[in-house]
């Protein structure tokens, strides 16, 4: 069984629930609260499927390539880490992927909203590290596509509720949430990196 907790954790920091509220009300400014529901729910079904499909085929896409799994994982702690001192030094989150602003609702569904604000480039590679093969079965696999789906259903709920929860948070406290969020990813980061040099010398001393 997998750690739920640590999981979701980890999930709810590269997904970013919080600091994706700045950027669904900027980019639904224009719409009617009809239209906005419709891009929440066509962001978060778009996203579940991108996030899914990484949980799935991933790691099979990663061996089509003949790349290993340990040099994926180092990499994507490279990434991760990169992007969580982006979250923390760099301009936040909303400030960057507002820039990011498409005409149509649909598209502003896809794009920026779903990619990259929620099916981030680190919850993608969080999505391959934490379902391996080799560590994890099927049904554990399964276990964190349901948390996913539970960040994901998060997500889609404070979408609905942005424009009360900026009122009451402000968007200097969704900045400080989400600085808070890439400070916890660097650890995770750390540990994708130094996991992935110790399984590479066990795969080669193998």
């Amino acid at each position: 069984m997998i750690d739920y907790i640590a999981v979701f954790i980890t999930f709810f920091a590269v997904i970013d629930p919080i600091g994706t509220i700045p950027v669904f009300l900027a980019v639904t400014d224009k719409y009617e609260p009809k239209i906005k529901r419709r891009v929440a729910l066509l962001a978060t079904i778009v996203s579940a499927f991108i996030l899914v499909f990484f949980i799935a085929a991933g790691e099979i896409l990663l061996r089509a390539l003949s790349i290993p799994l340990p040099a994926f994982q180092i990499s994507g702690g490279i990434v991760l880490f990169l992007f969580a001192l982006n979250m923390i030094f760099g301009e936040s989150k909303p400030e960057e992927e507002i820039k990011l602003l498409s005409q149509s609702h649909k598209e502003t569904a896809i794009f920026p909203l779903a990619v990259p604000s929620i099916a981030s480039p680190g919850a993608m590679l969080a999505a391959v590290l934490l379902t391996k093969n080799a560590v994890f079965t099927v049904w554990e696999q399964m276990q964190t596509g349901l948390v996913v789906l539970s960040v994901l259903l998060l997500t889609y709920v404070l979408m609905l509720l942005s424009g009360f929860i900026v009122r009451f948070i402000g968007s200097s406290g969704a900045s400080v949430i989400s600085r808070v969020m890439g400070l916890i990813l660097t650890s995770i980061a750390t540990t994708n990196i130094l996991s992935g040099f110790h399984d590479y010398n066990v795969l080669l001393k193998s």
